[in-house]
């Protein structure tokens, strides 16, 4: 009797441990905006409030979060999953930017560099958030730009900023020195004690102003000549990057060191693409192309559809053993097989994600123990051809870095853990007639390079670009290429129709913490709060895609409530642990309840992302 007293105390606990949260779920049957800043939530809010739909809300929001400073600026780079009710399919938005003319392999190994930097004018893509704005508008949306831009004009002229960025500012404002335009924007208090903007100060932007303001004007202008809404929306992406604006990038960039040219701007285009996508037990999940990381969160999938996951109980230590190594061996085909479709060598996509690679890969996972030495595997046989990179598979025994036993294990001031996180915000947004928006857009995180009079904070995405083939011959750096970025929307359908929309704040864990979210819903029966809320584990078994690439197989971080017994198997495993109270980047994400009609929104309880529902 004590015994059965027992078990129905502790299934209680846990289930009411597994109700609760530390913020509610959003609710909403008309529309949900959801990102990273509460006054950028509060933009799309407007939008909608004004007759936008979910992609006018969602570049509202986009605008507003390159305006703030959300781990991203107007020169950076932007993707985005879009359900179209009508057409009901997905489509993927790629405005990522791509290597000026002058970035070749030579010029960066003849500068003594292993890698392009992490910061500076030479970390530099070329921009692609306006364009991407613009072709999401253009395509998919109702509204002006003058209307969607109007909350992000309205800060430039000066917000409020938050302490987070305010104190981002002040702690990297050495760095900022480096580079006259961006100390002349985020240093308003230059030989105070306090040269950057404090809490709740007005942060004013008066460069940025004026170029969204021109932006705007351009459009306006073409309307009252009689131009219908794309071509007025057109003029003013000419604008950007053929016309004034892109000759005061070029001239502020090459005056600070850089390599842009005129002709790298005006011959960059946003792509729409076909997203990829594989099925999980009846759930269609989709990710963009390879020159994002998204696929190894389908090969992860794929790999632990040959698993009981739930037998295996939440957070258990046979589960954490099984999702990393899962994740070992989709990142590791990730490390060397991912890059830009555009360019040749093609990556072999049919035979990764094919359920029969994911069944041969899945045998190599260990019971009991991690093992630290996966690297990636051949998936060519698995859509009938030869792998041209045998011969470089079979030298990377020395590639991967290793965690010395006697060193401590990773803490939060690490600058490996530092570059492992760095940049992204999220933005999510439906409405009630079917649009569903899923993005997660990046670069010219502070402290970042600002063009010349413009205002617009340049992108650092050129550090994920590879130098070396034998460390990955599909993203090796050219003219005009795409890196493979850690960047990563997601959304999945269920019969046909939207169920999850997620996405998520940080650099190589995004697919790690998205993963483990979705599973958190499908496989534990979370509601969408209580999967962003919930205790995360973070590998570094992959190589960083920032700074010099490091990985650290077999670190793993926990989260700080782990039980011992946990902790104790996942030792006798080989695992080097560390422990920390918050296991995840941000999470943000819209569940579609069908059988009522409404939307469920979550967002993570730290961080100051936020979501508005109605």
């Amino acid at each position: 009797m004590k015994r059965i007293l027992t078990l129905i105390v502790t299934f209680s606990c846990f289930n009411l441990f597994a109700q609760t949260t530390q913020k509610p779920v959003i609710h909403g049957k008309n529309w949900m905006a959801i990102t990273g800043k509460p006054l950028a939530a509060t933009a799309g809010a407007m939008t909608f409030q004004k007759g936008g739909n979910a992609v006018d809300a969602a570049c509202a929001m986009l605008a507003a979060t390159c305006t703030m400073w959300d781990v991203l600026s107007w020169g950076g780079e932007t993707q985005a999953l879009i359900y179209h009710p009508q057409q009901k399919k997905v489509f993927a938005i790629n405005a990522m930017g791509v290597a000026p003319s002058g970035a070749t392999v030579d010029f960066y190994k003849g500068n003594g560099m292993e890698y392009p930097p992490e910061f500076g004018p030479l970390a530099a893509t070329t921009p692609g958030t306006f364009g991407g704005i613009i072709t999401m508008l253009a395509e998919y949306g109702t509204m002006s730009l003058k209307d969607v831009l109007a909350p992000a004009i309205e800060m430039a002229k000066g917000y409020p900023i938050e302490a987070q960025t305010a104190n981002q500012i002040e702690s990297n404002k050495d760095k900022i020195k480096e580079w006259p335009y961006s100390k002349a924007v985020f240093l308003p208090h230059q030989g105070e004690e306090r040269e950057a903007p404090s809490a709740g100060e007005l942060f004013v932007q008066e460069d940025l102003y004026q170029t969204l303001q021109k932006l705007v004007d351009t459009e306006q202008e073409a309307l009252k000549a009689g131009k219908s809404r794309k071509e007025a929306l057109q003029l003013a992406y000419d604008r950007f990057y053929t016309g004034d604006i892109a000759e005061e990038i070029v001239r502020s960039v090459k005056e600070q060191g850089g390599l842009f040219e005129l002709q790298d701007l005006a011959d960059w285009q946003v792509k729409i693409e076909q997203p990829t996508q594989v099925n999980y037990k009846g759930i269609d999940v989709y990710k963009m192309q390879e020159w994002t990381q998204g696929p190894a969160l389908l090969q992860s999938l794929n790999i632990l559809e040959n698993f009981d996951l739930k037998a295996m109980g939440y957070n258990s230590a046979n589960y954490i053993n099984t999702i990393y190594q899962a994740m070992s061996l989709a990142f590791a085909d990730r490390d060397f097989y991912y890059g830009d479709p555009a360019f040749q060598p093609q990556s072999p996509m049919q035979g990764l994600l094919s359920k029969e690679y994911a069944r041969e890969r899945a045998k190599l996972i260990r019971e009991n123990k991690n093992v630290a030495d996966i690297g990636p595997g051949d998936p060519y046989p698995f859509q009938g051809g030869t792998n041209p990179f045998k011969h470089l598979l079979e030298k990377r025994e020395n590639i991967l870095s290793y965690y010395e036993p006697e060193k401590p294990i990773l803490g939060l001031d690490d600058p490996f853990l530092q570059e492992f996180l760095l940049g992204t915000t999220t933005v999510q947004a439906a409405d009630a007639e079917g649009w569903v928006v899923s993005i997660t857009p990046s670069g010219g995180w502070v402290p970042a390079v600002i063009a010349g009079n413009t205002g617009i904070g340049l992108s650092q995405r050129m550090q994920s670009f590879v130098l070396d083939e034998k460390l990955n011959p599909f993203n090796v750096l050219e003219p005009g290429k795409r890196p493979r970025v850690t960047l990563t929307p997601s959304m999945a359908l269920k019969d046909g129709r939207p169920f999850l929309s997620f996405a998520v704040q940080g650099g190589d864990t995004q697919d790690q913490n998205l993963l483990q979210f979705f599973l958190n819903v499908v496989e534990f029966d979370m509601n969408v709060q209580q999967a962003a809320e919930a205790a995360n584990i973070n590998s570094y078994q992959m190589q960083s895609s920032f700074g010099a690439h490091e990985s650290k197989p077999g670190a793993i971080t926990l989260q700080e409530n782990t039980p011992p017994w946990v902790r104790a198997d996942l030792k006798k495993r080989g695992y080097k642990m560390d422990f920390q109270e918050r296991t995840s980047g941000p999470i943000n994400a819209i569940w579609f309840d069908w059988k009522h009609g409404t939307f469920w929104g979550g967002s993570s309880n730290h961080g100051e992302d936020y979501g508005i529902g109605w």
